[in-house]
């Protein structure tokens, strides 16, 4: 029995079988570019789990093999800095799962669960397609994407996250949870380097403050993924897209997210068939007390690429 109760341990704890490491990137000496003007995109990809520090604290598994989670955002997320972003209430939240997946609402009410925002931020560099490319280019060996690089709060809604768990489509459920008005507020400039290179990447650090604490501080060298490897990723997960200039990719989170989770929780949680609508009324009942309410002003930060600050408001749109 004793041998039993080791080994089910051992399986709860047990490490990744691979663990993340950082790129080989090129940093750039930002004295040798400069600044254009960042204007609105009508193609939005996010990129996720690319800091090992964030898939560790969201219990995330790691496969270098498949790549990260691709997902999409609605351009109504973009804002600009000094914004004030509104806060979704229930009615918008189930409004939101509804047009998406009207099952899924018919399971809440099932449940009796209602929605509750969870907001959370994410502090991320982003990048922005300055030519188009086409499928041939992105798989050719010695293809240096033109790019600019810009800072962004990559806004979430996690209970509708949460409601992907276990399902095919998790990370639609990503982007719906990411693409409500106001969730991707950015800044007004990208830094575009003198001589572009594959691996090329500024190296600046992401810090995220919440009423001036900070939440989030990591090097945007610690990535995982250099960009045009998450250009072919998106390629591979949306092979009918093309990648015309103007749009944008978010690269991803550091860790120090309001939401976390031990894998030892989730691995038992799946062990047992719980449910994503238990998970669900498991987070909203426990403690919410680091996620963002209405008053909250966030700011991201990237040293030389400039910051963005948004301030959180209520459903009534005021900030008490």
């Amino acid at each position: 029995m004793l041998l039993g109760v080791g080994a089910f341990l051992y399986w709860l704890f047990r490490p990744l079988p691979v663990t993340p490491v950082p790129a080989a990137f090129h940093e750039y000496d930002m004295g040798k570019g400069g600044f254009v003007p960042l204007d609105d995109s009508s193609e939005i990809f996010g990129v996720g789990l690319s800091y090992a520090k964030h898939i560790e604290e969201t219990a995330s598994d790691f496969d270098p093999r498949s790549g990260p989670p691709i997902f999409r955002k609605h351009s109504r997320a973009i804002v600009r800095s000094g914004s004030s972003v509104i806060r979704p209430d229930a009615e918008a939240l189930w409004a939101a799962v509804e047009g998406f997946e009207p099952e899924t609402t018919e399971q809440l009410e099932a449940e009796k669960l209602s929605l509750t925002c969870l907001l959370d931020y994410e502090g991320e560099l982003g990048f922005v397609l300055l030519e188009d490319i086409d499928e041939t280019r992105l798989g050719r060996p010695d293809f240096v994407p033109q790019i600019g690089f810009f800072i962004a709060n990559d806004l979430s809604a996690r209970s509708i996250a949460i409601l992907g768990e276990g399902m095919a489509n998790r990370y639609e459920y990503w982007g719906l949870s990411k693409s409500f008005p106001g969730f991707m507020p950015i800044g007004a400039r990208a830094w575009v380097p003198a001589v572009p290179v594959a691996n090329g990447i500024p190296p600046v650090t992401i810090e995220t403050r919440v009423n001036g604490e900070v939440r989030q501080r990591q090097v945007v060298t610690d990535l995982v993924y250099t960009p045009l490897e998450m250009l072919r990723f998106i390629h591979q997960a949306y092979p009918e897209q093309v990648l015309r200039k103007g749009t944008m990719v978010l690269t991803g989170t550091p860790g120090g997210v309001a939401l976390k989770s031990p894998r030892w929780k989730l691995r038992l949680a799946n062990a047992l068939g719980t449910s994503r609508f238990t998970k669900l009324s498991i987070k909203q009942d426990g403690d919410t007390s680091s996620f963002l309410k209405a008053g909250d002003e966030v700011t991201v930060s990237g040293g030389p690429l400039g910051s963005v600050t948004v301030t959180i408001a209520g459903e009534d749109g005021s900030e008490d």
